[in-house]
């Protein structure tokens, strides 16, 4: 992600970022011309607009761009598409919070998936700012840029064998120490729910394990969902349903562009990220509706819907990480379609068992520009996740209320069967931009995850790294 910022000031376009109530009194500071052809543009400094303006000689002499208000870190995200080949640089962005979230932008606006298609490099390269924190910058572009690169990958290139991989080569990055619990070890290792939904698939189900820090350092484990395609097995889904099924391991995408960040910034903790990797496949040995499986904690689960599977793998590296008793346990997951019924497709979902969690993680993410959404883990609906002839079912009756009970079936594998509660919450996430906006262009994409890395950042670093 480097790439995208210039390494001389040498000949750099000015870029004036205004917002609507401050155009007029930056206008009167202009020449004749230039008011002339920003009024017969009609530019008026709207977020996402931007206008250049040319020299007497006919080359750019500056960009305007539209800026919110409050300021957005995406108000110049969008250029690096549109601006002509050149050297850049903000004028007017000069505090250290305002200008790191801006780098951020510009970087996250240079992000091209080139893996299977030659795509030309963005040619608008922007000076550092100043007053920016470029490895906060770097680090957050970086992990996004991992997140939506394993998002964009087909299945035939990112099953759970390829995940793993990428897990390695993370934990390469920083000397993290990854283990990966394959194919029937899983059921020797006591990991019956992850194999039962993998086993169908040629690329067989895995766990993946990372850790990292120092082994007396706060616990703070990291789960996503790894579901590298999901066809919704025996109850097969649609066509169209299906279509997008490359992204149900965002989950997993997630947690390790998160882990990215926190080894980046050297986060004073112990790391542990759990990724149940599989392919919900159609296979002679499927799992079946009505299946009952038994899992790791002993709980029993009858199988409503072969299509809720991720649930069901997360139970298992849920009940793995709470037998160490971790400080926080943070988990994503394209989970339900639900949550995107409730908020949307650009705005995830949060539950969360702790309200002083809930709180950091909250005003983290209006800081981060990154935003979630709580949503209740409501007591009153967990009779409907039992089951009627195990303990619980996969997919309670009658659709009501989705994403809550889906959270809720976690939760009873994130609470210790003795003991007081772990702080716990779960982000129910598309992990994809169905439409293109500046800096986030339609494919993968990385929801909460700058949020999060900032509240635990906040909440373990003496130095805020804000």
């Amino acid at each position: 992600m480097t790439d995208c910022f210039a390494k001389s000031t040498r000949g750099a376009v000015p870029i004036t970022a205004v917002d609507a109530a401050d155009l007029g009194d930056w206008l009167a500071g202009q020449d004749k011309a230039t008011r002339a052809w920003i009024a017969g543009n009609g530019f008026a400094a709207e977020p996402g607009r931007h206008l250049v303006v040319p020299g007497t000689d006919g080359s750019v002499a500056r960009v305007l761009a539209g800026r919110a208000e409050p300021p957005s870190m995406w108000d110049v995200a969008g250029l690096p598409a549109v601006l002509p080949k050149g050297v850049y640089r903000l004028e007017g962005i000069d505090d250290k919070t305002g200008a790191t979230a801006a780098a951020v932008g510009w970087a996250l606006g240079s992000y091209v998936f080139d893996r299977f298609k030659d795509r030309p490099a963005r040619a608008a390269k922007l000076v550092w700012p100043k007053a920016a924190d470029r490895d906060k910058a770097l680090r957050e572009a970086q992990a996004t840029a991992l997140c939506r690169d394993l998002v964009n990958r087909p299945a035939n290139d990112l099953g759970p064998a390829q995940l793993a991989q990428a897990a390695r080569a993370l934990g390469r990055s920083f000397n993290a120490k990854v283990k990966v619990i394959a194919g029937d070890a899983l059921l020797k290792q006591n990991f019956p729910a992850i194999h039962a939904v993998g086993r169908a698939a040629a690329n067989g189900p895995r766990l993946i394990d990372l850790t990292w820090g120092a082994a007396g350092a706060p616990k703070v484990t990291l789960i996503g969902k790894g579901v590298c395609f999901d066809t919704g097995g025996l109850d097969l889904k649609t066509s169209q349903g299906m279509k997008l099924m490359k992204k149900d391991m965002g989950g997993a995408a997630h947690v390790l562009g998160l882990a990215h960040i926190l080894m980046a910034a050297g986060a004073p903790i112990r790391l542990r990220v759990l990724i149940p990797a599989v392919e919900n496949s159609v296979s002679d040995n499927a799992m079946r509706p009505l299946d009952i499986l038994t899992t790791r904690r002993g709980t029993t689960v009858e199988i409503g819907n072969t299509d809720a599977e991720g649930r069901v793998i997360m139970s298992d590296a849920l009940t793995l990480a709470v037998a160490e008793n971790p400080e926080m346990i943070v988990d994503f997951a394209t989970l339900t379609g639900a949550a995107r019924v409730a908020l949307g497709t650009e705005l995830p979902a949060m539950f969360c068992n702790d309200d002083s969690l809930a709180g950091d993680i909250l005003a983290a993410a209006e800081r981060a520009d990154d935003p979630v959404w709580r949503m209740p883990l409501w007591p009153g609906y967990r009779k409907m996740v039992e089951g009627a002839q195990a303990d619980l079912t996969n997919a309670p009756e009658g659709g009501y209320g989705g994403a809550i009970t889906a959270a809720l079936f976690l939760e009873h594998f994130a609470t210790p069967k003795q003991g007081p509660a772990i702080p716990w919450v779960h982000f129910d996430i598309m992990a994809w931009n169905l439409r293109d906006r500046p800096g986030r262009p339609a494919g993968g994409e990385a929801m909460g995850m700058r949020a999060v890395a900032e509240a635990i950042l906040t909440r373990y670093t003496s130095k805020n790294l804000e």
